[in-house]
């Protein structure tokens, strides 16, 4: 029998089927997800490439106005504070608000067609503004750092603390609604960039909260807690930073989720005519996905039905995996 080649660019179905993510149990498991969230979902996903750009947009613009909202109030208090625990937080929510920008740039490109140089398309630039948003955020946590030493080495009085309590509140509510919203809506598109966002907000809020234990702590009589705060602070989004640059980066080398290749290969291999499925390719492009497969032909499959064969299973594959924009499934004789 013959090879055929059939590809697929549009995704016309809306079906939506779960499948299985690895967890890991207890508190580990709850921090795990909390600041590592696996980006993709397929039982509430979005399975069309132009409504999942345009709702990441939609959750960027909202997110953006939140965060600046926040930011404002924040800087506010800081000047008639001077908490250097507080100037850190709102630095790193003005970094996080800023974040959005390329990040919206990037999913506006990610829509453009395929260009004889750039034949896979441009849904890479997304994966790269998920690498600017790490550099943000790692810079944001050493300039938090370098004020609070500053800090230390020479301290002030603070005042109004009651107002720093109450900016620190503001400020981890205002994260914690823009990261449940962007992580959501990554998990539906999924785009790890803006799961990565999201978690830089979550992040955002659970700073927030440190800046309300270090204003309590001068409260208590304890001036140092401010600048000691900020310091934590900066350590701990540097250490829950390495998750979310491993996310990046291993989509940046092909990397794919083990339960996705799995649910593919189940669609593929359970298509009736499949003998086996010896080859199977998956990677992300931005938030929608891209592979090849070969497909192993029973005997009893001639080659007139061969082309039926493969659009089932084509049609499976869909049914497991909404995300999948192209791929190219190569039908051979068992």
């Amino acid at each position: 029998m013959s090879g055929q080649v059939h590809q697929h660019s549009d995704t016309d179905h809306e079906h939506h089927h779960g499948h299985d993510h690895p967890h890991h149990g207890g508190f580990k498991g709850w921090l795990f997800e909390l600041f590592v969230p696996h980006t993709h979902d397929a039982a509430d996903s979005i399975d069309d490439a132009m409504e999942a750009s345009v709702e990441g947009v939609r959750a960027l613009k909202i997110s953006l106005v939140l965060l600046l909202g926040t930011t404002i109030l924040q800087f506010l208090v800081v000047l008639v504070s001077g908490s250097v625990a507080l100037l850190a937080d709102t630095i790193h929510n003005f970094s996080d608000a800023l974040t959005a920008v390329p990040l919206w740039v990037a999913f506006v490109l990610g829509r453009r067609a395929a260009t004889r140089r750039y034949t896979y398309g441009f849904g890479r630039a997304e994966d790269l503004a998920g690498l600017f948003i790490v550099g943000v955020v790692a810079l944001s946590a050493v300039v938090a750092a370098w004020q609070s030493i500053d800090r230390l080495l020479h301290p002030q009085p603070l005042t109004n603390l009651w107002w720093v309590f109450a900016a620190g509140l503001i400020g981890f509510a205002g994260n914690e609604a823009v990261a449940i919203y962007r992580i959501r809506v990554g998990r539906r598109i999924g785009s790890a960039a803006l799961v990565a966002d999201g978690v830089h907000a979550r992040t955002d809020g659970f700073t927030s909260l440190a800046v309300v234990l270090g204003a309590a702590g001068v409260m208590l009589g304890f001036p140092l807690a401010d600048p000691i705060v900020g310091l934590l602070i900066s350590a701990a989004i540097l250490v829950l930073l390495w998750g979310t640059v491993c996310s990046i980066g291993r989509r940046l080398m092909d990397g794919i989720e083990p339960d996705l290749v799995d649910a593919a290969r189940n669609a593929l291999e359970g298509t009736p005519g499949v003998l086996a499925v010896p080859r199977l390719q998956l990677r992300w492009s931005g938030h929608r996905l891209q592979g090849a497969a070969t497909l192993v032909m029973d005997d009893g499959v001639t080659l007139a039905s061969a082309g039926q064969v493969t659009e089932d299973a084509r049609h499976r594959l869909r049914h497991a995996l909404p995300k999948v924009d192209h791929m190219v499934l190569t039908p051979q004789g068992g």
